[in-house]
């Protein structure tokens, strides 16, 4: 790894690499504030934004979600990288005393989008709800962006595997208990939003304030100057990291391609009673697939030391839960395909998050450099809708969508052997 001193016993801790285990309860601290954050993402798409424009413009309810969503994902792109690469410039002094450059981030992004959503529960107009919407996706992609960077930061190759098992079952159980949160425990739009707020800040806010977060010495701070042009990380130069970039992408949009029409493929395929609740079922077991593989296979690369095998076997398992919705739509087999597609994903999670933190260019870029990796998991949310609906519609239809799936899954897994330094 490059950094401004390749010195090992020169570095400051903020730019050192980590060496000692962190403890179990830092790893808490770490998955109850991933936590929070994907739980304020996921539960205003799924339930509380549709539930809202439905009341404001229900005429073009479906074109106005799309369009504030739509403005949220674009803001999402844009902050991730950006404010990664402010948080790698951090220097903060105040009262004689010097503060850590990622946790001012997480604080300000936690209390900045409890308001933000305290504001969204009061809007009463599409604008409104935009307005709030990207305030939103700005605030919580900078506390993204932050704690993204709390493994490379504090934890040692050796157990980045098992760490980011941890981090990664947020991303889907953040959904379920936010669902069930603003649907069974809270009554009316306004206090799931109010609900959601707490939740961020009661789960965030303890990793931001009772965890250690090495100060940076202004003379390893990165230039400002050069803020802008280093978004670009040339794939010349760093080949790994952008083969890394490459696969998560492809990986992102199988998954895209996979999961956004799934409600219609149950109405109009699979042609179950309860679809909405079909799709529950669904939810659930593919949360229970990923949580029972995405630590262990995690643990497992770690003491291995390999990584690209776990990758690839992952995408040969999405694939095979794609190839079986292409090729037997039933309610079983669609049951069967969510497990094997959660458990695919888990190990997916895990072991690429691990690997992408060993191909990081450079020590003084870890939160900027995994923010672009992050445009990789945003841009397929943008592109899967415009490449599935022509598939559905004039190429196949649902076949022709799940087997593309499962293409696009294998290429993205396989290409992973083009990375020369992580076995």
């Amino acid at each position: 790894m490059t950094t401004l001193d390749p010195t090992p016993t020169s570095l400051p801790a903020a730019l050192a690499e980590p060496t000692l285990p962190v403890r179990r309860g830092w790893i808490a601290l770490l998955f109850a504030a991933n936590l929070g954050v994907w739980m304020a993402f996921f539960t205003p798409i799924q339930v509380l934004l549709p539930q809202q424009l439905g009341q404001i413009a229900p005429a073009n309810k479906e074109t106005m979600l799309a369009v504030v969503t739509g403005l949220g994902a674009l803001a999402a792109v844009v902050v991730n990288p950006l404010v990664g690469a402010l948080s790698d410039r951090t220097c903060l002094r105040i009262g004689g005393r010097e503060f850590g450059r990622r946790h001012v981030w997480t604080l300000g992004g936690a209390l900045l989008g409890a308001l933000s959503l305290a504001l969204l529960a009061q809007a009463q107009t599409v604008l409104g709800v935009a307005v709030g919407w990207v305030a939103a996706q700005t605030c919580f992609n900078a506390m993204l962006a932050s704690l993204t960077a709390a493994v490379p930061d504090r934890v040692p190759v050796t157990q980045r595997g098992g760490v980011s098992g941890w981090v990664g079952i947020p991303q889907a159980l953040g959904l379920v208990l936010g669902v069930v949160l603003v649907t069974a425990v809270v009554t009316g739009n306004a206090a799931g939003y109010l609900a959601m707020a707490a939740v961020v800040l009661l789960l965030a806010l303890p990793f931001a304030l009772r965890t250690a977060d090495d100060p940076l010495p202004r003379a390893h701070r990165p230039a400002l100057r050069g803020l802008l042009a280093g978004m670009w990380v040339s794939p010349r130069r760093h080949p790994d990291f952008g083969w890394a970039w490459i696969t998560r992408f492809l990986v992102q949009l199988g998954n895209a391609l996979g999961t956004l029409y799934l409600l219609y493929f149950l109405t109009d395929e699979v042609r179950v009673a309860d679809p909405d609740g079909g799709l529950l079922v669904l939810i659930l077991l593919y949360t229970a697939g990923l949580m029972s593989t995405t630590v262990v296979a995690g643990r497992l690369s770690d003491r291995s030391g390999r990584r690209k095998v776990f990758v690839i076997a992952a995408g040969m398992l999405i694939a095979v839960a794609a190839l079986l919705l292409a090729v037997a739509p039933t309610w079983p087999m669609a049951m069967t395909a969510a497990v094997l597609l959660g458990a695919g994903y888990g190990v997916y999670l895990s072991v690429d998050a691990a690997l992408i933190t060993q191909v990081l260019p450079k020590a003084t870029d870890r939160a900027k450099d995994l923010g672009v990796i992050n445009i990789a998991n945003s841009a397929p949310q943008v592109l899967g809708p415009a490449i599935s609906a022509p598939i559905v519609v004039y190429l196949g239809g649902y076949p022709a969508l799940y087997a593309t799936t499962a293409a696009v899954t294998v290429l993205g897994s396989v290409l992973v052997l083009k990375i020369r330094s992580v076995p």
